[in-house]
């Protein structure tokens, strides 16, 4: 933050659910007023409502306050200002994106669900606001309730919505009460968890809690949705940030309060430390050095001395439950298991004892008016020359498109998709000689144009002109349904390590970077690939702001590529840091190159993740 003299820095907090029906307004509003006031940090704009996180002097802060009070729909909003000083850590500040104000429209507040089936309960039907007082009396009185000493089970439940590196350094804990944890990665989740446990939720009083509250409004509304047995949900207003102002010495809240900005976490005059160091146990809750999970890029905790002693990346807790697990060390002593949750790599090509370090993970998005099949077909020579260091996962889009035909004369290639050419025909315009459908197989994109007829019955249709060099700029809308596929994908199928991309698909997955970067707390995969790709006209980010270490592959100006010009895949490298970006141009044409030297310099780049 910029220099104010003696001035005390702040940090503000705040959220208001309410119906925006001039979206733009808005955003200008934010825009102008904080960056006349000098205010750094992130604001979500939607449909239906406001969420803010910003930093900046007290006093900046107050003014902005009194502006945002001024507007109609802000009436009884909760501000949460507290006193922060600047950031310790330039790197935390950049990550946690208060180095730059962002100003952005969303479509929701809160991404409940990733699955498009899901809507989103209404707010309305929120559970009930507890003060961080009547929260507090509920825990207190646990013991003495009747229904405690009447039931052999407990009636009272607290629940956790947050995430699971969150809950490691605090939470709060009442042996009168059940206290669940979800153990999720990301928010999204909740909403799977919660129908998991329906049983286990239903005929209780259910006491939620998050960091501010903004999860708890959803969360808790989705559960009272179910009806009968559901009608009991409380939330604490204010989130754990309002309890400990009002107990600062904790109260029921052990450790610390995770926060998603500079100070990383918040605790209170009790310093006791709940959180533990990933691989040798010992008490820590630091995440302020930033460590992560190779797989799924998770923050988790490794105490100093683990990470001065390792020089290795680590496996979280929840990709280790689901198979990930530490590589053991084959050495002339004997058999040697590495501390859990560790993997440890050798350095260079050559590689000592018995080592066999797990294959990379990439997950691989097909271009437009392809599949997995045959996305499959056209990599397998990459794939075999990169046999060992990858493992290659195909999906298919989510948007099915119909099949397309164009008329040609006398012996030219069959313009029919996926069938074999049919010599000296004149093929009419009707679709009396066209083959069955069951002999084609589906074609599939990640993006379509808008109003395209990409989800009725499979059909054949007539091409109305030749193919287009630029179609792929028309191809604009769809990106949330395949964001919300993918995300399904990764819960299914994940954790990745990288994601390669041709064509539509590198765009798709550029965009997918273009989120970690807004969303760090909830990595994905690790690097990307991008294969003659170009950027999405959504794609509302700054030259030089995605930090996602990436290879971009694409035709050079004698590279014979029809479909996507040189300017246009060298346009996209522009959207990474400098440092992080690898570029390979070739003269093959609209394919990915596996001759030498591009072969080679394929494997320098992912050598960097093995």
């Amino acid at each position: 933050m910029a220099d104010r003299g003696e001035e005390e820095d702040g940090i503000l907090l705040y959220y208001e659910y309410t119906s925006v029906h001039d979206v733009a307004y808005l955003v200008n509003f934010y825009e102008s007023n904080c960056q006349s006031l000098g205010l750094l940090g992130r604001v979500r704009v939607a449909p239906d409502g406001v969420n803010a996180t910003l930093g900046g002097s007290m006093s900046s802060l107050e003014k902005h306050i009194s502006a945002v009070k001024s507007k109609s729909f802000f009436e009884g909003t909760d501000f949460k200002l507290a006193s922060s000083g600047c950031p310790s850590d330039i790197k935390v500040a950049e990550e946690c994106g208060f180095t730059s104000l962002s100003v952005r429209v969303v479509k929701e507040l809160v991404t409940f669900s990733a699955s498009p089936l899901l809507k989103s309960p209404a707010i309305s039907n929120a559970g009930k606001h507890l003060s961080a007082t009547q929260f507090h009396s509920v825990l207190q009185d646990a013991e003495s309730c009747l229904e405690y000493k009447d039931s052999r089970e407990k009636k009272l439940l607290l629940l956790d919505a947050r995430n699971i590196y969150e809950t490691r350094i605090g939470k709060f804990q009442n042996p009168y009460v059940e206290t669940l944890d979800p153990e999720i990665r990301q928010y999204s989740d909740l909403a799977a968890w919660i129908d998991n446990h329906s049983e286990k939720l239903r005929g209780k009083s259910i006491f939620m809690y998050c960091t501010g509250g903004i999860r708890c409004e959803m969360a808790s509304a989705y559960i009272k949705s179910k009806g009968a047995g559901y009608e009991n949900v409380y939330q604490l207003f204010g989130g754990i940030q309002r309890y400990l102002e009002q107990f600062p010495d904790g109260g029921f809240f052990k450790g610390k309060n995770f926060v998603f900005d500079h100070r990383i976490s918040v605790g209170s005059t009790d310093t006791e430390i709940i959180g533990s160091c990933l691989l040798c146990g010992s008490s820590f809750d630091d995440y302020n050095s930033r460590c992560r999970c190779a797989y799924c890029r998770m923050l988790v905790l490794v105490c100093n001395d683990c990470q001065r002693k390792h020089d290795s990346m680590y496996v979280c807790e929840l990709c280790n439950k689901h198979g990930k697990s530490p590589i053991k060390v084959t050495s002339a002593e004997g058999v040697e298991p590495i501390l859990d949750h560790l993997i440890t790599f050798p350095e260079g090509p050559s590689v000592p004892g018995n080592i066999c370090p797990k294959k990379l993970r990439i997950l691989c998005l097909h271009g437009f008016r392809q599949n997995a099949s045959s996305f499959k077909g056209r990599t397998s020579s990459l794939a075999k020359k990169l046999r060992s260091l990858v493992e290659f996962i195909f999906v298919n889009a989510p948007h099915e498109l119909p099949f397309v035909y164009q008329p040609r004369l006398n012996g030219s290639k069959s313009p029919l998709e996926g069938f074999p050419p049919r010599q000296n025909t004149d093929i009419p315009n009707s679709t009396k000689q066209l083959p069955p459908l069951e002999k084609v197989k589906k074609k599939f994109a990640w993006l379509v144009e808008s109003e395209s007829n990409c989800l009725g019955e499979r059909d054949w249709m007539k091409a109305d002109e030749p193919f287009d060099p630029l179609q792929y700029q028309h191809q604009t809308e769809g990106f949330d349904e395949s964001y919300a596929h993918l995300k399904r994908i990764f819960g299914g199928q994940g954790p990745f390590d990288g994601i390669l991309g041709f064509s539509q698909g590198a765009a798709v997955a550029a965009m997918l970077c273009a989120k970690q970067r807004v969303d760090d707390h909830d990595r994905l995969f690790r690097f990307v690939i991008l294969c003659s790709g170009f950027a999405l006209s959504s794609m509302d980010v700054k030259y030089g702001s995605i930090n996602c270490p990436s290879l971009h592959i694409f035709g050079s100006d004698r590279g014979n590529d029809r479909q996507i010009s040189q300017q246009a895949s060298m346009e996209l490298t522009r959207f990474f840091e400098e440092g992080s970006s690898m570029v390979v141009e070739h003269q093959m044409g609209h394919i990915i190159p596996t001759l030498p030297p591009y072969i080679d310099q394929i494997k320098a780049f992912l050598q960097r993740f093995v």
